[in-house]
């Protein structure tokens, strides 16, 4: 058994870790403004924007991944930009990858940042603004400081759910060895050529992955809560 875990090709973990850990950095970049938005807007279109968001979380992985596959085409106009002007494919590659995950994993970071932004005081971000702070000063020295669990579910759940990604990285990135070859997909090949105890290894590390991120999760929130006296 040491010798099967010692001679484990390790590159589709790496390059999965890679994807999950760029994932969850650019989501937060890119979502943070949207979910204050979301939490502290009244807009008749807010119900609209919330679908949208969460539309990757109930559509079927394949159609997902189709339908970004044909974004990212040298036929589309986006993918025709990149290959021109930047030599760059963006089907097939790690770049690729990159983006279809950040709209495969983008519930996972909006949704636990909305609900956490709307669970603060509003007393609290009143004073924030009376006291002369903007509202991004509000966002990063009073908003995420007074709601740390909902900003590591935010960014571990990202991170956990990109890591365990298949059909739209499949769809998408294909298997090219030391490039879009990620665990989830590395799994899928051994099954096929019936390999089953590559297989079983594979899903264990994944298996012992997820739960140790979880369990963290769990751990730091109920920590958190016993610090303020929720529980």
């Amino acid at each position: 058994m040491f010798e099967i875990v010692t001679n484990l090709e390790w590159k589709p973990f790496i390059l999965s870790f890679e994807l999950s850990l760029i994932t969850a950095c650019v989501l937060f970049i890119l979502m943070l403004p949207l979910a204050w938005w979301l939490s502290q807007t009244k807009s008749k279109f807010k119900p609209i924007v919330e679908a949208i968001t969460a539309l990757p979380i109930v559509l079927p992985p394949s159609v997902l991944g189709f339908y970004i596959l044909m974004a990212l085409s040298q036929n589309s106009p986006l993918g025709k930009f990149f290959y021109e002007v930047f030599d760059v494919s963006l089907v097939f590659s790690f770049t690729g990858l990159i983006i279809a995950s950040v709209f495969y994993s983008m519930p996972f970071m909006v949704q636990p940042l909305q609900n956490g932004f709307e669970s603060l005081n509003k007393n609290m971000l009143e004073a924030s603004y009376i006291s002369g702070k903007g509202k991004i000063e509000t966002i990063f020295r009073v908003a995420l400081p007074n709601m740390k669990p909902a900003l590591m579910t935010a960014l571990i759940v990202t991170f956990a759910h990109t890591v365990g990604e298949f059909g739209v990285v499949l769809m998408v990135g294909g298997s090219i060895p030391e490039e879009t070859k990620v665990a989830s997909v590395a799994i899928y090949e051994f099954v096929e050529v019936m390999d089953y105890t590559q297989a079983h290894i594979y899903s264990a590390i994944m298996v012992l992955i997820s739960f140790a991120t979880l369990l963290g999760v769990y751990i730091f929130n109920r920590r958190q809560n016993e610090k303020l006296g929720l529980l």
